[in-house]
């Protein structure tokens, strides 16, 4: 059986900085479009647009995970799908202004905080969960806490589809479900891991686990043995549902 490395939270931090140093030579907008773009075709991979599943409602954070939300919001539109956005703490930063920019200068809906119940539970096949990412810590709060729970209602009421960035939202990025009790309903049904897969995501047991994040130089790779796949051809995503993690303790 095939294997990757599962990163810890600070090895992931230790990696984003590498890659945005001189050395690394990335921006934070060019990973974080590589990121949404990966993002948006491991939606695509797993749940093609077509009559019964082409709305998606982009839920986004405050952080950059946000941020990663409205790039692959933007491809989504490309791709076929009739996305909405949710995002309630918008971040007042100019990258983030453009994001925004983007979306609406493509007529993309962007949902009032007050309706996002009713948007999950009426309007959407899929969500594409961008709230927290491998910096969260603790318990989710308003009104991410109810978001999360509607997302839970919705998917084992009406089959909701969620896909998350990175790490699904309210789980700890080192010790995936076991600290929080929303975590512990929250189970989304896609997983799309950026670079490296997390720690706290080895407890992942939905339909499809991507990575993505096609930005890690060999010498890098090596450094910190990520043990990453081969990604095919052009794609921006590799299928790992059936890796054996190998953790960092190991």
């Amino acid at each position: 059986m095939s294997r990757i490395r599962y990163v810890t939270s600070g090895i992931a931090q230790r990696i984003d900085q590498d890659l945005m140093s001189p050395n690394g030579g990335f921006s934070i907008d060019q990973l974080m479009e590589l990121a949404g773009f990966s993002c948006a075709e491991a939606v695509y991979r797993s749940y093609p647009p077509n009559k019964t599943s082409n709305k998606v409602l982009v839920a986004c954070g405050p952080g950059n995970q946000g941020g990663d939300g409205l790039v692959a919001a933007r491809h989504l539109y490309h791709f076929g799908y009739s996305p909405k956005i949710w995002y309630p703490k918008r971040k007042d930063a100019p990258l983030f202004h453009g994001l925004v920019k983007q979306l609406e200068n493509l007529s993309i809906e962007f949902v009032p905080d007050e309706k996002f119940s009713s948007a999950v539970q009426n309007e959407t096949h899929i969500v594409l969960d961008s709230i927290f990412g491998f910096s969260f810590h603790g318990e989710p709060r308003e009104p991410f806490l109810t978001a999360l729970q509607d997302m839970i209602n919705a998917q084992k009421q009406q089959g909701l589809k969620i896909v998350s960035v990175d790490i699904p939202s309210s789980w700890n990025v080192d010790q995936g479900q076991s600290t929080s009790e929303i975590a512990k309903q929250f189970n989304p049904n896609v997983l799309v891991s950026l670079t490296s897969p997390k720690s706290g995501s080895k407890a992942f047991s939905g339909e499809k686990h991507w990575l993505g994040g096609r930005f890690v130089d060999p010498a890098m790779e090596s450094r910190y043995d990520l043990q990453l796949p081969k990604y095919p051809n052009t794609s921006q995503v590799v299928d790992i549902t059936h890796y054996q993690p190998v953790l960092d303790s190991e």
